[in-house]
């Protein structure tokens, strides 16, 4: 083995937890329904700029992850940071819908071109020195520094909002060019699977849309899970974005919506951190229950009271964050480990579909109705659909 080589993919580890570090350090996410809305935006050409966000998402994911196996994971990473800072400088200088939903999908394209190249690149480094078994471990490491970076953004965003909105997208623009840094400094590593890269992006989306259909196709439960899992994750994170709007026409200003939403970002770890003791005591009844307790959570919404929709905010958070771990292991038990990087694309899509059918038009109809009595719909229908699904269909 190269020794000069070797020296360089150890030094990819702490040079990803950075990384890691700086891209989750994103306080436009705590803001940016909040400064649509100050830009002139109504709530449903808020709700279209997102579903724009996830249409860009499905059209992209797939050839974005050809691209990162065509170009290499360094490179699609470099442009991934590119697109972020682009979108930033968009966001921080224009004030017309046109230029903000532009905006948002180059930030989704950034996202896709990130996603899966930063993971694949780590552990292909690991696996190149011989350190594979270590990657739980890298992993675990990864998704604390995510879940300190995101309680710090949330914080500072919402300061750094208040006092100016200039402020807080210039900061964001400063992290997104900072974080090339040590993406710049990291070594592609040796791709073991150097068949991949003789192929054109064409047969690598055509295949993996193929082999998606085929997994699909062969067993009606996956696409069951799929379809449940994706309507209550988009539903929560409808409730956890246009909370932001919601909370300022209650009378709160950016620092205590962002200490909010930071409390519901603690609550969301104790929900990861106890799911494995959930799902092990009480089984399907814990992945019911905890998506019925998300739909009461958005239905108490209505009642326009703070103390009472923090609490459930946090409720929903919690449940929600729980619900993953439940979801990937229900997955695990019905496909091969060698297809679960084309499931999670396949869960991705429909996740983004629910996204562009739900998002919009919650904009819409609280353009007219108000947040409070569309939160109020959402609930009473996640409740019906959690009822229904598991009735028909014996889910």
């Amino acid at each position: 083995m190269n020794l000069k080589l070797e020296n360089k993919l150890k030094r990819n580890l702490p040079l990803d937890y950075i990384n890691t570090f700086l891209t989750n350090l994103n306080m436009q996410s705590v803001v940016w329904v909040l400064y649509l809305s100050y830009c002139g935006l109504n709530l449903a050409e808020i709700g279209m700029i997102e579903g724009l966000y996830h249409a860009t998402s499905i059209l992209c994911e797939i050839p974005s992850g050809a691209a990162a196996d065509l170009l290499g994971r360094k490179r699609s990473m470099i442009l991934s940071r590119i697109c972020t800072a682009c979108s930033c400088v968009i966001m921080l200088f224009s004030k017309s819908f046109g230029l903000f939903a532009v905006s948002f999908v180059i930030q989704a394209l950034g996202n896709n071109l990130n996603s899966g190249s930063e993971e694949a690149l780590v552990y292909d480094s690991m696996k190149y020195i011989g350190q594979e078994e270590q990657y739980l471990k890298v992993y675990g490491k990864l998704n604390i520094i995510i879940e300190v970076s995101q309680g710090l953004a949330t914080v500072l965003g919402g300061v750094l909002a208040e006092y100016s909105y200039f402020w807080c997208y210039s900061a964001c623009l400063v992290i997104a060019v900072s974080s090339l840094l040590p993406v710049l400094m990291m070594t592609e590593a040796p791709c073991v699977e150097t068949a991949k890269r003789q192929k054109n992006i064409r047969s690598v989306v055509c295949l993996h849309f193929k082999t998606s259909f085929g997994i699909l196709k062969s067993d009606v439960r996956i696409m069951k899970i799929i379809v449940y899992y994706s309507v209550v994750f988009a539903a929560e994170t409808l409730l956890f974005f246009y909370s932001q709007q919601y909370y300022f026409e209650l009378g709160y200003n950016k620092i205590t919506i962002s200490l909010i939403l930071l409390a519901v970002g603690i609550m969301s770890c104790l929900g990861a951190a106890m799911s494995e003791k959930l799902c092990r005591r009480f089984g399907n009844r814990a992945r019911d229950a905890a998506a019925f307790i998300i739909g009461v959570a958005i239905l108490c919404y209505g009642f326009q009271n703070a103390l009472l929709s923090a609490a459930a905010f946090a409720a929903a958070g919690f449940f929600n964050s729980a619900l993953y771990p439940i979801q990937s292991e229900a997955l695990n038990q019905l496909i091969p480990s060698e297809q679960r990087a084309t499931l999670i694309s396949v869960d991705s899509m429909f996740f983004s579909i629910a996204m562009i059918l739900m998002f919009p038009l919650a904009g819409v109809l609280a353009d007219f109705w108000g947040l409070a009595r569309v939160f109020t719909g959402i609930g009473l229908a996640l409740l019906l659909f959690v009822i229904v699904w598991n009735i028909l269909l014996e889910f």
